[in-house]
């Protein structure tokens, strides 16, 4: 099986409660449909019933098992209202605008997943990175353990003969959607929060490159400074972790190039995590893997926060948001058994 359809199986033996925000939009859906039908995940849509059913019926997609709330009319406005103002009174936001912005989908979905009522949220097809993130980042909040929230894409990248990159073709990109120029401290941050999902995601041991234009040492700049002021931090901070840097694309990946250029290097050549520097290279990066070498990229995937909340590429199609619900339900799972003595497995 591909990850993928490894996720998928996963997914279904507990299937998880996710809201998608969109919910008016086809795609989504579309999506829906194939996740009721598949038993992926147990969907809310948010949206207006009548346009969401005329569009399912023009789709032909039955929405049997699908929830839909028109988010200005549920009776948890009053509810969500109040979780977001005790979350953003010290900052000077009233009442009024709390119970505002619980009208909107954005930020109903991200206070369903604070509230408890669902266990992960997935929009972006239509809103920005930034809003998407915005929602969650001032609701669900980040966990106690993060000091930032990042992006990462699981890659899948076509097999070649002699070509045998990641773990059976998959590689976490990171972070492409998020932190537009990390410090030391952060990267090593978006490191640390990006191998624990390869670990919980992909069921591998994670091996981290941390990237650059140099390769221990054969250039010098700030840069690569950066790079390997990050990689202190973070073996200081997760000693157990494979990890080194600092390392170019080519090295990390390529066993032979691997050994060349970093002789006894644990993770050159083998890389299956690989921290850009900047959101620059990770944004790029992604985009040119995806279009010009085929690969398939799921995400941007959140990580950081306190429950799971995804975004959507607005470029994204049905089967995107499928892999990406998926996702965000593997994330609910490993958040719940992180937990021990709840009564509804949804603590």
């Amino acid at each position: 099986m591909t990850v993928i359809e490894k996720l998928k199986t996963r997914a279904r033996t507990r299937p998880q409660r996710i809201v998608l925000s969109e919910g008016e939009d086809p795609r989504v859906i579309s999506a829906a449909g194939t996740i009721v039908r598949e038993g992926l995940a147990k969907i809310t849509l948010l949206g207006r019933t009548p346009i969401i059913e005329s569009v399912a019926v023009d789709l032909g997609v039955p929405l049997t098992g699908v929830s839909i709330i028109n988010c200005p009319a549920s009776p948890k406005i009053e509810a969500y209202s109040q979780i977001y103002y005790e979350r953003r009174r010290a900052r000077g936001v009233v009442l009024e605008e709390c119970r505002e912005a619980a009208r909107q989908p954005l930020y109903f979905a991200a206070l369903s997943v604070a509230a408890g009522d669902a266990d992960g949220s997935v929009g972006g097809a239509v809103n920005t990175t930034a809003e998407t993130v915005r929602a969650a980042l001032h609701t669900i909040g980040l966990a106690p353990e993060a000091k930032l929230v990042s992006g990462f894409f699981i890659m899948m990248i076509p097999q070649r003969p002699g070509l045998d990159l990641g773990s059976s073709g998959a590689l976490l990109f990171a972070d492409c959607a998020v932190v537009p120029d990390p410090n030391p401290d952060e990267l090593a941050e978006i490191a640390r929060a990006t191998a624990e999902n390869a670990r919980a995601l992909l069921e591998v041991e994670p091996r981290v490159a941390l990237l650059s234009f140099s390769t221990k040492g054969s250039a010098k700049h700030a840069r690569v400074e950066k790079i390997r002021e990050a990689l202190r931090i973070l073996k200081a901070r997760a000693p157990e972790l494979c990890a080194d840097g600092e390392l170019q694309a080519d090295a990390a990946l390529i066993a032979q190039i691997g050994q060349s250029k970093a002789p006894g290097s644990p993770v050159a050549g083998h890389a299956n995590v690989l921290i850009f520097p900047d959101l620059d290279s990770g944004n790029i990066a992604y985009k040119l893997v995806e279009r010009l070498g085929g690969a398939q990229a799921l995400g941007p995937i959140l990580q950081g926060l306190d429950r799971p909340a995804n975004d959507l590429s607005r470029g994204c199609s049905a089967d995107d948001i499928v892999n990406v619900v998926a996702i965000t339900a593997m994330q609910a799972i490993a958040r719940q058994e992180k937990f021990v003595g709840t009564t509804d497995g949804h603590g």
